[in-house]
């Protein structure tokens, strides 16, 4: 009995050690992005300017996702036109189709499409790379030879998909609502005109604000989280892997974080 009393404080003891040291880790963790984020803002606003390094990101962020974008896009514009189709027709509602098909794409689903597609290719590129170049020692090798690797590497490429990731998410606008108008006129006959006319009707400036903000969080918090995990990255090339994964993983979540939080700040303006 003696035993079995003094091994309940010890083991509540233990338990509340982890607690404590797994509390003290998720600040630790804060206090370090944060001081990521601070020296990014530190260091873009001031020379040397890397605009080639920016355009080159621009090119591997923008250019190489167009494909992969255009076919979602395109696919997500004829599927949520179909499945929206048997819902309006129930109620001879069809015609109210291609505004419910610009509201629902260019309000959430081509921000959100763009920047889950981004999260997954440019993310874990960015963590993969920085990732391989902390391993191998090149960014302590220019640090030693004098260069700025943190604006090289972080702030060319924060930039690059802050830029790039509205303007495809524009694009994956369009696309979709062209594979929602060959729906359309498919089983309407809708005209290219009218079909244009009825999917700007419902929307207001607002819609457009909203939907340019999230691009650009998106975007940034893309950038930012694939940098921080890579340039931050250790144990060999298991961290690299470790890296890339954390970077599409966290950027996701945070994308869902950010759509709820502006959806709602916007919707008071609306």
């Amino acid at each position: 009995m003696t035993t079995g009393n003094n091994a309940l404080p010890e083991l509540q003891t233990k338990t509340e050690s982890s607690f404590k040291r797994w509390l003290t880790g998720i600040f630790i963790s804060l206090y370090k992005v944060y001081q990521f984020i601070s020296r990014f803002f530190r260091e873009v606003f001031f020379p040397p300017y890397e605009f080639k390094e920016v355009l080159k990101q621009c090119y591997e962020v923008g250019v190489r996702s167009l494909l992969l974008i255009s076919l979602t896009g395109f696919i997500v514009g004829v599927i949520f036109t179909k499945q929206s189709r048997p819902s309006l027709s129930e109620f001879g509602a069809t015609s109210w189709l291609p505004s419910l098909v610009s509201i629902a794409i260019l309000r959430a689903l081509a921000p959100l499409v763009t920047a889950l597609i981004a999260a997954g290719k440019v993310g874990s590129s960015i963590g993969a790379e920085l990732g391989s170049m902390r391993v191998t020692e090149q960014i302590d090798a220019m640090e030693v030879s004098g260069t700025k690797p943190f604006k090289f590497l972080v702030c060319t490429r924060v930039i690059a998909t802050s830029l790039t990731v509205p303007v495809l998410a524009m694009y994956t606008g369009f696309v979709a609502l062209i594979g929602g108008y060959l729906n359309v006129s498919q089983n309407e006959g809708t005209s290219y005109t009218t079909y244009m006319e009825q999917v700007f009707e419902p929307l207001v400036f607002v819609d457009f604000w909203s939907s340019l903000a999230k691009s650009i969080l998106f975007g940034f918090t893309i950038g930012i989280v694939g940098c921080y995990q890579g340039y931050n990255s250790s144990k060999g090339t298991e961290g690299v892997g470790k890296a890339a994964n954390a970077a599409v993983v966290t950027a996701m979540f945070l994308v869902f974080i950010e759509e709820v939080i502006i959806v709602q700040i916007f919707g008071w303006f609306r």
